[in-house]
């Protein structure tokens, strides 16, 4: 491909459906196709001399849906969302990220409010505060939670790129409730959470690229649950495990974790398309 226009032979590949493309190739052009109309021009007169079948398919597809198209055109319109909200959002994050959002508060609630016996001298936003980023997660690239998953999945574009872009929006949204409220109660310092936090996002991405994003993000916040939040309950103390892991002289660890998750996915990037 040059700077501007792909080559009349890589259209000509593309057209034929030549399986000897490359993925990346075949990526690089589906992602100019839908930018320029010029080399979708030359792919549509390519697939008429390349590919008289797909040709002929495409006539006779059209001829029947024309009809119902004509018939259909008094039907009013949906409103149509933004780009950036397709790219950076699944319709069903929203309200994932709500119920995110309202965990956040409880747990700050809880700090204020709740008897000492509860959690002893565990602050609950703290016991949840790492994990709940991955409540968003698990929905930013969910099979069973998006309704356009396969449309979305099929588009050039999808992939990695696509999965960071919805991560980055759930972290956009609990990181500032979780620093807010830990400044408003004095429960808890970004120190303690912040940094694992990213580390167990990262894992999760990570671990998403060979069991599916959804099942890692879930698994991690249920070992979490039972390892750390199930003990605090139930003891109305710190598991030690816990007192361990967010002390400050830990926060190289929780880096250390944080950019191994970071090279898995990087290493990983070609796998995301598959999910």
């Amino acid at each position: 491909m040059s700077a501007e226009h792909a080559s009349m032979r890589l259209i000509d590949d593309y057209a034929r459906g030549d399986a000897a493309m490359a993925a990346d190739t075949v990526w690089a052009l589906e992602a100019h196709l839908e930018t320029c109309a010029l080399c979708r021009s030359r792919l549509a007169a390519s697939v008429a001399t390349e590919a008289p079948g797909i040709a002929a398919l495409i006539d006779t597809v059209r001829a029947g849906l024309e009809p119902q198209l004509d018939a259909a055109g008094g039907v009013p319109r949906r409103r149509l969302r933004p780009r950036w909200v397709s790219a950076w959002l699944t319709p069903a994050m929203a309200p994932w990220l709500a119920m995110t959002a309202v965990v956040t508060l409880l747990a700050l609630l809880l700090d204020a409010v709740a008897s000492p016996t509860l959690f002893g001298d565990a602050s609950p936003a703290l016991l949840v505060a790492p994990v709940l980023p991955l409540c968003g997660v698990a929905a930013a690239w969910s099979r069973g939670l998006d309704p356009a998953h396969e449309l979305t999945a099929s588009t050039a574009r999808a992939g990695l790129p696509l999965l960071l872009r919805r991560t980055t929006s759930v972290l956009v949204v609990v990181l500032p409730v979780l620093l807010v409220g830990g400044w408003l109660t004095g429960s808890m310092t970004a120190a303690q959470w912040l940094l694992p936090s990213l580390a167990f996002t990262s894992t999760a991405l990570a671990l998403g690229s060979v069991v599916g994003v959804t099942r890692a993000a879930v698994g991690l916040v249920v070992a979490w649950g039972v390892a750390v939040v199930a003990p605090a309950w139930a003891t109305g103390r710190v598991p030690l495990a816990l007192r361990l892991a967010l002390q400050p002289d830990q926060l190289p660890a929780w880096g250390l974790l944080l950019a191994l998750g970071i090279g898995a996915v990087i290493a990983r990037r070609n796998a995301y398309s598959t999910l």
